[in-house]
């Protein structure tokens, strides 16, 4: 089987791309009926999908997985556990999954990328969420310790109230741009200017 297309993506740390590439690899190497459950790359597989925030894909491919090889890969089962934590929209409990296993080589900078990927998600759901949360739940939210949670929401701006141990958050303002196309704007002069005459 060639995975030079994956291994670009990794060594490329297109992480994105992962789940895609999988999809069509799987796909193309079934249709041409080669036996390929021993060699597949399953935790990168299923990874790509967590990473892209696919959980119903991810959910279908652990379905389909073998259970010979659900029992001798203890990292395929490992990275399982973050997709039910994130299933079940437990986030300390993604993060718990992501620090409780001792990662390959292989998987080790995917699975560091895909936890600060999720730990930025998380702080934009707790910035469009909240206008004031807890440094304990904040924490929780973040997958961090209750020290390094403010530190990093300081650093983004938000304020602290050491007597109540509340975070303000500070909202980010939204920009909008409005991209006129001349041609349009001079098409639609026209046609009212037509309709006037």
């Amino acid at each position: 089987m060639d995975f030079s297309l994956l291994s670009d993506a990794m060594a490329s740390k297109s992480y994105h791309k992962i789940a895609s590439i999988c999809d069509d690899l799987m796909l193309q190497v079934a249709t041409q009926g080669i036996a390929f459950h021993d060699e597949w790359p399953y935790p990168i597989h299923l990874l790509g999908h967590l990473y892209v925030d696919d959980i119903n894909s991810a959910r279908f491919l652990w379905k389909s997985i073998p259970s010979s090889i659900k029992e001798t890969s203890p990292e395929l089962v490992a990275v399982w556990k973050i997709g039910q934590q994130l299933w079940m929209r437990n986030y300390a409990g993604v993060h718990e999954a992501i620090r409780g296993f001792n990662w390959s080589q292989e998987v080790c900078d995917l699975v560091a990328s895909f936890s600060d990927h999720y730990t930025k998600k998380m702080f934009d759901l707790l910035l469009s969420a909240y206008s004031t949360i807890s440094i304990q739940d904040t924490a929780l939210f973040l997958g961090m310790n209750e020290d390094d949670a403010t530190n990093y929401v300081l650093q983004q701006g938000w304020t602290v109230d050491p007597d109540s141990r509340m975070l303000t958050v500070k909202k980010q303002p939204v920009v909008k741009e409005q991209k006129i196309d001349p041609n349009k704007l001079q098409r639609l002069t026209e046609y009212v200017f037509h309709l006037e005459h």
